[in-house]
C-alpha cells in the first residue's frame, strides 16, 4: 500500500491503482501547463494586432474571466475530486450521489451568485474603472461564471474516479478555441473598423465559447463513462454538511492561493487607469499606458512556468513524507524546492531585465515602457518563490493562511497603487506591485518558519547565484553593445535586428548562468531531477556533487 496525492485528493490506494492515478496527476500536469502557456502567448499578438488602447480594454476584464477559471479549474473539482475518492475508497457508494446532488446545487447557487453581482454589477464597476464602455464587456464575462458549476462538479468526479484525460482535453480544448476565437474576432473585427470597444467584446466572447466547448466534451465524456460512477444511494443525515464545509473552507482557500496574479491585475483594472486620469492625464493617453503596463502580464507568466511546474508536483512529495512522518526527506525537499525556485527566478529575471527594450520591441513592436517592465520582471524572482513556498504550505497542510495572505496583498496592492500612481504613474504602479508580493513572501516565510523551523541554506548557495547573475549581466551587456554595431548595419528591420539580438542573448546569458551555478557545486543529481531537462543538466555537474 502507499499514499497518492491527486491533485487535491490523498487517498490509500494499492500500488497498481497509484501508478495509474500518477500517471493521471502527470497528465494533468502537462494540460496545466500547456493552457498557461497559451494563456501567456497569445496576448502578444492580440496586442499587435489591437495595440495597447485595445489591449488595455481587454485586461480590465480579464481578471474575472481569471477567477472563473480558477474556480472550475482548481480548489472545487479538487475538493470534490478527494471526497469522491474518499468514499469509494471506504466503498461508501450509497454516499456519492448526495456528493454529486450537494455539490452541483453548491456550485450551481455560488455560480448564480457571481454571475449576478457581476452582470447586474457591470455599471457600478465600470463607473468605479472610470471607463463606463466598459459595461457590455464586463456582462459578457459574467456568463461564464454559468458554466462553471458544470466544468467544476465533472472534473471534480472524473478525477475522482482517477481518469484524468476528460479534465486534460477539456482544459486543453477549452484554451485553444478560446484564443482561436479572441484572434479571430480580433483580425476580423478590426479589418471591418470597429470600435476596439466592440473589438473588446469579440475578444471576451472567446471567455463564452471556450467554456461552452469544455462543457459539451466533459458532457460526452460523462455520458460514455457513468456507468463507472456509482450514483446509487440516499441522503444521510449531516453528510450534506460537511460536503459544504469542505468545498467552502478548502475549496475557497486553495483557489485564491491560485489567483496571485489574478489578484494583482484585478487591483490595477480597478483603480490604475482610474488614478492616471485623476491625476490630469488625458483618457486616450492614461488607456496607453495602462495598456503598455499590461505587457508585462504575459512575461511574468511566461518567466513562472517552471515555477508553475514544480509547484504542481511539489504538493504530493511534501504531502507523501509529512505523512510518512520523514522529517529528514521532508525538510531536504523543502530546501531543493526553494533553491530551484530562487535559481529560476533570479536567472529568468535578470536575463529578462538585460535584453527586456529588444524584448519589448520583438514581441510588442516599440520599446514603449522598458524601463518599467524591466521593474515588474522583479515579479517573476519573487512569484515563483511564493508559489513554491505557498505548493509547501499546502503539502503541510496550511491551505488557510496562503489564502488570506493572497487576499489582503490585493487590498495593499490597490493602496499602494493609491498613493504611488498619482506621483510615479505606471513606474508607481509596478512598484507597488513589487512591495505587495514582497509582503505575501515575507508572510508566508514567516509562517513556513513557525511549521518546520529554519530552512539552512548556506551563504554559498546564495553567493553562487548571486554570482551566476552578475556574470551574465556583464556578459549580456558587452554583448548587447557589441552586437548593436553588428546587427543593425545588416540592414534588417528594428523589430528583426532586436529579435536576433534578444532570441541569440537568450541562449548566451542561459548557458553562462548556468554553467556557473552547476559548477559552483550547490545542486546535486536529485535536486535537479525537479527542474526540466534536468538529466541533461547533469551532465555539467562536478563529480563528486552526482549522488
Amino acid at each position: 500500500m502507499e499514499f497518492h496525492f491527486v491533485e487535491g485528493a490523498i487517498t490509500i490506494m494499492p500500488n497498481d491503482h497509484a501508478k495509474k492515478l500518477f500517471k493521471g496527476t502527470f497528465i494533468l500536469t502537462i494540460a496545466a501547463l500547456l493552457t498557461k502557456i497559451l494563456s501567456a502567448f497569445y496576448r502578444i499578438p492580440f496586442q499587435n494586432i489591437v495595440g495597447d488602447v485595445g489591449f488595455y480594454i481587454y485586461q480590465q476584464v480579464y481578471p474575472f474571466y481569471g477567477i472563473a477559471v480558477a474556480l472550475s479549474t482548481y480548489g472545487f473539482p479538487l475538493i470534490i475530486s478527494k471526497l469522491y475518492a474518499f468514499e469509494t475508497a471506504k466503498e461508501r457508494h450509497g454516499s456519492v450521489r448526495q456528493l454529486f446532488v450537494v455539490s452541483g446545487l453548491f456550485l450551481l447557487s455560488f455560480g448564480l451568485v457571481c454571475f449576478s453581482a457581476l452582470y447586474w454589477g457591470a455599471g457600478w464597476l465600470a463607473d468605479h474603472m472610470h471607463d463606463p464602455q466598459l459595461v457590455p464587456l464586463l456582462r459578457m464575462v459574467a456568463w461564464v461564471f454559468l458554466f462553471m458549476p458544470f466544468i467544476s462538479l465533472f472534473r471534480g468526479f472524473f478525477q475522482g474516479s482517477g481518469d484524468m484525460i476528460p479534465t486534460a482535453v477539456s482544459q486543453i480544448s477549452e484554451q485553444f478555441i478560446r484564443v482561436a476565437t479572441i484572434l479571430a474576432a480580433a483580425v476580423i473585427l478590426m479589418s471591418k473598423s470597429y470600435s476596439l470597444y466592440v473589438v473588446g467584446s469579440g475578444a471576451v466572447f472567446g471567455s463564452i465559447t471556450g467554456g461552452l466547448v469544455s462543457v459539451i466534451l466533459l458532457l460526452l465524456f460523462w455520458r460514455r463513462h457513468r456507468s463507472n460512477l456509482r450514483l446509487a444511494g440516499t441522503f444521510q443525515k449531516g453528510k450534506s454538511k460537511i460536503i459544504l464545509k469542505t468545498l467552502s473552507i478548502e475549496g475557497f482557500t486553495i483557489c485564491i492561493s491560485a489567483m496571485l496574479l489574478i489578484f494583482i491585475q484585478l487591483a490595477d483594472s480597478l483603480n490604475l487607469y482610474s488614478l492616471l486620469v485623476q491625476s490630469g492625464m488625458g483618457a486616450e493617453e492614461a488607456k496607453k499606458l495602462k495598456g503598455v503596463y499590461d505587457r508585462g502580464q504575459p512575461l511574468i507568466q511566461l518567466g513562472t512556468v517552471v515555477a508553475t511546474s514544480m509547484s504542481l508536483t511539489l504538493v504530493p512529495l511534501i504531502t507523501k513524507e509529512k505523512l510518512q512522518q520523514n522529517t529528514v526527506f521532508l525538510r531536504k525537499k523543502i530546501e531543493s524546492a526553494l533553491k530551484i525556485s530562487i535559481l529560476v527566478g533570479a536567472g529568468a529575471t535578470m536575463g529578462l531585465w538585460n535584453i527586456i527594450g529588444q524584448t519589448n520591441q520583438l514581441l510588442f513592436e516599440n520599446t514603449n515602457g522598458s524601463d518599467v517592465l524591466a521593474v515588474l520582471s522583479t515579479l517573476i524572482l519573487l512569484g515563483s518563490v511564493i508559489m513554491t513556498v505557498i505548493a509547501i504550505l499546502q503539502g503541510l497542510g496550511c491551505t488557510v493562511f496562503p489564502a488570506i495572505v493572497i487576499v489582503a496583498s490585493t487590498a495593499v496592492k490597490y493602496g499602494l497603487n493609491t498613493f504611488l500612481i498619482a506621483e510615479y504613474g505606471i513606474m508607481g504602479a509596478a512598484c507597488a506591485s513589487i512591495l505587495a508580493f514582497l509582503f505575501i513572501l515575507v508572510l508566508l516565510i514567516m509562517k513556513l518558519r513557525t511549521m518546520i523551523g529554519t530552512v539552512m541554506m548556506n551563504k554559498r548557495f546564495y553567493f553562487i547565484v548571486t554570482l551566476a547573475a552578475f556574470v551574465m549581466t556583464c556578459v549580456l551587456q558587452l554583448y548587447m553593445f557589441l552586437s548593436d554595431y553588428f546587427i543593425y548595419r545588416l540592414g534588417y528591420s528594428e523589430r528583426l535586428s532586436a529579435g536576433i539580438q534578444a532570441v541569440s542573448a537568450v541562449f548566451i546569458g542561459g548557458a553562462v548562468y548556468t554553467i556557473i551555478i552547476l559548477r559552483g557545486r550547490i545542486f546535486k543529481e536529485e535536486e535537479l531531477s525537479l527542474l526540466p531537462f534536468g538529466s541533461k543538466l547533469m551532465m555539467f555537474l562536478p563529480k563528486r556533487n552526482r549522488r
